[in-house]
């Protein structure tokens, strides 16, 4: 095969089907090579291959592919100060997707707290939807486990304040009683205590180096799962702003505003039974790491 208006040319006429041809005539073939003289007054064709015609539809639509590949990515990878400086402009201009933040993944061990986010917006919304995660738990109801949370979550200078706001709630025996629990944070016998939040998308409202403010918006499921439970476990929408400030190499909580909201309609589906939400809830682990 030859590319470039060397092109193979076989051309071969015949006289049957032809309006006033001669029967009998003879039938010519007229063969034309690369390089073979021009003769008969016939030029060499100066078309390019369909063979190069398709290798150029074939680079161009690659071409195409990588420059929309490239757009569709481009600001949300890649981790560290790049990334941080390109979005402090960005950061009011609309949710974006959820996307990795490109740094490797936080390193804990099973079931602990995720910590060790990246220093970038991407690492504070990462750090946000975990932040969320856990003071949304069933942990949050016992003090020793709540403690410890806090002291994880939430910037040092803040972290006893906080602990004694959470003690006044969390710790009030008549909210317990409200909730269904006993005053040590425990479940009636028989029953599933559900505390359980979802992140569904966060998004970057203002970003700096040192101070970051995410808002999550997440679901949470509450209530006690069992037979006879007079406090059956529902579905709730909320939005959460964190405030949140660089320290220690690591993102740390220093206020957060709750609201209600988005809240979606419902659809109509039929409730679980008390026993299939208790299978569930202790069938379907809680993620221990989110985005």
């Amino acid at each position: 095969m030859n590319i470039g208006g060397g092109e193979y040319d076989a051309r071969t006429r015949t006289s049957e089907g032809v309006p006033g041809a001669r029967e009998g005539a003879r039938t010519t073939t007229r063969t034309r090579l690369p390089g073979g003289d021009g003769g008969g007054g016939n030029r060499p064709s100066n078309r390019p291959g369909r063979s190069l015609v398709t290798v150029v539809a074939v680079v161009v639509l690659l071409i195409a592919a990588i420059a929309f590949a490239n757009r569709g990515g481009g600001g949300e990878g890649g981790g560290g100060g790049g990334a941080a400086s390109d979005n402090k402009n960005d950061a009011a201009a609309g949710a974006r997707p959820t996307a990795p933040s490109g740094e490797k993944p936080v390193k804990n061990s099973p079931g602990a707290l995720a910590s060790g986010f990246a220093h970038d917006d991407q690492g504070a919304q990462s750090a946000a939807a975990n932040y969320a995660v856990a003071l949304g738990g069933e942990e949050m109801f016992t003090s020793a486990s709540r403690d410890k949370l806090v002291d994880s979550i939430y910037a040092p200078s803040v972290a006893d304040a906080r602990k004694a706001d959470f003690d006044k709630t969390y710790g009030d025996p008549g909210f317990l009683q409200k909730v269904g629990l006993d005053k040590t944070g425990k479940a009636p016998e028989d029953t599933t205590f559900v505390a359980r939040t979802t992140p569904v998308g966060a998004k970057v409202i203002d970003f700096s180096d040192k101070k970051a403010r995410v808002a999550v918006w997440y679901s949470g499921l509450f209530g006690l799962a069992g037979e006879g439970s007079k406090r059956p476990v529902t579905e709730s929408w909320y939005t959460t702003t964190f405030e949140l400030s660089w320290v220690k190499d690591d993102w740390k909580v220093t206020d957060f505003k709750q609201k209600d909201g988005p809240t979606p309609i419902g659809k109509d589906q039929a409730a679980s039974s008390a026993d299939e939400m208790a299978d569930a809830v202790k069938g379907f682990g809680g993620f221990t790491y989110a985005r």
